[in-house]
């Protein structure tokens, strides 16, 4: 099941949504959307707090407090429904538009009574738009690109949404009686950046207790098809979940097999071809006696009898890697356990939710050798960071280090990289940082020889040592900038700038294609989390998956790099 407070965090965001559409007050707009944020980034589970706890916590005032209360409590909000049934569903679904938003989604509706995604298509192309101020044929174009690139995501979920999922019913089943084996496979277990469904499977000699445990409990919302060893259900957020269960000599074929992917698989059932054998989910079997050759219930020896190491899964693209394996050339892949520290962070100095204390004790429980913490610059007003007010948090920083034996804390700002490349406060000012990481947070739409300059130039300025989230995509929301990416990798590499891998399930930028063409440059990387919060910084996990898919080893990445080394990267001698 979701998270409750990502649950009712989903639940205030889409009531700031609704009231904004419906002309509700800018400041409580804003209200209900910091405090949808403030819940899903709070540590402890809100559905066991009450009122006064409720209130604790920042943003969360009576009104607020009084709703999500009443949510736990009946499963719906009176006023929430009232906004529903006010606001047709077609208007809803405008605000998941990427380039549209509920401020113009409201425009739309109130004065040319739009009410769907098609009578919106109908309106640009009949010229509609152009009646109402500020919205020209630009604008038209963004939200026709906006609909194409919802379209694509379709029924699509961000990895993390999959992966908790998928975890809490691994976890599940292999509590029930019988279970011998169960993992969650498919393209979850590449780190695909977005999943259509979720692959789970089980090794049992009964599959029936399994099956009977998948389809009836929580968080089914409808047993799409049940079998004797294959059911599928959709879950209460949408999602599909197919589970499989096999006899467990069978698992190491099976588990190689549905975890794909579709191009890899052909190749390695050519191989066995060609050795006489043949590989399924069952197993590899003997061409022409149809006997079972591997009865090993391991991945790993269905590879040896195809004369190949294993595969780690993310590197299973046919990108390669049968060659590399068939050469003994497989790279030693970056882990989570490589990280030593974190090298963009926030707190709720600017748009995080967590104090400072909260992430750097969090940082230590994860075991970093160093963490950063990278506040917004004054570049962007709305976080309204000010020189007094970074002073005064160099000044904690400075007293917390050494207050967790073995992590040592670095000072920095995520700087805003303007139209023209330059970033926030002036080198005087920046050489008082230990690390800069640079972002694009706006005009996102500049001409592609514009935004490459802008990137180019950023790179270029001594102070900046990593450009974060390089291309500023969101998944599903907002497209990549558009910038010629090997000058901008060719600027890093001559500058000796490192390229972040955000580790956010929303971004994944820079992605697995990406970073691989980087990298071919001479690229360094950083994985970074970008939390928000001190629940968000496991979200590392993510970006090191990404990273994995694109070949690195621990010596790519500079923050798995000893304090030392990393020192000199960031500060170079004169």
């Amino acid at each position: 099941m979701a998270r409750p407070n990502d649950e009712v965090a989903a639940l205030l965001q889409e009531y700031s949504d609704l009231l904004s559409i419906g002309g509700g007050a800018a400041y409580k707009v804003r209200a209900y959307e910091k405090a949808a944020r403030a819940i899903s980034g709070h540590p402890q589970d809100i559905s066991v707090m009450d009122a006064d706890t409720l209130r604790s916590v920042p943003g969360v005032g009576k009104a607020i407090a009084d709703k999500v209360l009443e949510y736990l409590r009946t499963g719906s909000v009176r006023a929430l429904d009232a906004l529903r049934d006010e606001i047709p569903p077609g208007v809803r679904d405008l605000i998941a538009i990427p380039n549209l938003g509920p401020r113009k989604a409201a425009t739309l509706y109130h004065d040319l009574g739009i009410a769907s995604t098609g009578e919106l298509v109908a309106a640009i192309h009949a010229g509609r738009l152009r009646e109402i101020a500020g919205f020209g044929a630009r604008t038209e174009e963004n939200i026709l690109h906006g609909i194409e690139l919802t379209r694509q995501h379709g029924e699509r979920v961000h990895l993390d949404t999959a992966m908790e999922r998928a975890e809490e019913l691994v976890e599940r089943l292999l509590s029930v009686g019988g279970c011998q084996r169960c993992t969650h496979a498919g393209s979850l277990r590449r780190f695909v950046e977005t999943i259509g469904d979720v692959d789970v499977l089980a090794a049992a000699d009964e599959p029936g207790p399994l099956m009977e445990t998948f389809t009836e409990r929580e968080p089914v919302e409808e047993v799409i098809a049940t079998g004797e060893t294959k059911s599928s259900i959709r879950t209460t957020d949408g999602l599909r979940i197919d589970l499989r269960v096999v006899p467990l000599r069978a698992w190491g074929a099976a588990l190689q097999y549905f975890t794909g992917s579709r191009a890899h698989n052909i190749r390695t059932r050519e191989i066995a071809g060609h050795a006489g054998l043949k590989l399924s989910e069952y197993g590899l079997f003997d061409a022409e006696t149809d006997q079972l050759v591997v009865s090993e219930t391991e991945e790993e020896e269905v590879y040896n009898r195809l004369a190949l190491p294993w595969i780690p899964p993310p590197l299973r693209e046919d990108r390669g890697e049968i060659e590399a394996a068939r050469k003994r050339e497989l790279p030693d892949l970056v882990s989570e356990t490589d990280i030593r520290g974190d090298l963009h962070t926030h707190t709720d100095l600017t748009d995080g939710v967590s104090p400072l204390e909260d992430m750097v004790a969090t940082a230590a429980e994860r075991g970093y050798a160093y963490y950063a913490v990278t506040d917004h610059a004054p570049g962007l007003p709305m976080h309204r960071m000010t020189d007094e007010k970074v002073r005064a948090q160099r000044e904690r920083v400075r007293e917390l280090d050494g207050a967790y034996r073995g992590m040592r804390l670095l000072h920095g700002s995520e700087l805003n990289i303007g139209p023209d490349g330059e970033v926030d406060w002036p080198e005087e000012f920046l050489n008082g940082f230990d690390v800069c990481v640079a972002s694009v947070h706006t005009h996102f739409d500049q001409p592609r020889e514009e935004m490459t300059r802008r990137l180019v130039r950023a790179c270029e300025n001594p102070c900046v040592n990593i450009i974060g989230h390089p291309t500023a995509r969101l998944i599903g929301r907002r497209p990549a900038v558009d910038a010629d990416l090997d000058e901008v990798f060719r600027a890093c590499a001559r500058t000796r700038t490192a390229l972040e891998i955000n580790a956010s399930p929303r971004r994944l930028d820079l992605r697995d294609d990406d970073i691989l063409l980087a990298k071919q440059y001479g690229v360094r990387f950083a994985v970074d989390s970008d939390a928000h919060s001190a629940v968000h910084l496991a979200g590392l996990r993510y970006g090191v998956g990404t990273a994995q898919r694109a070949w690195l080893t621990g010596e790519d990445v500079i923050n798995t790099w000893p304090l030392h080394q990393l020192r000199r990267f960031l500060r170079p001698p004169s």
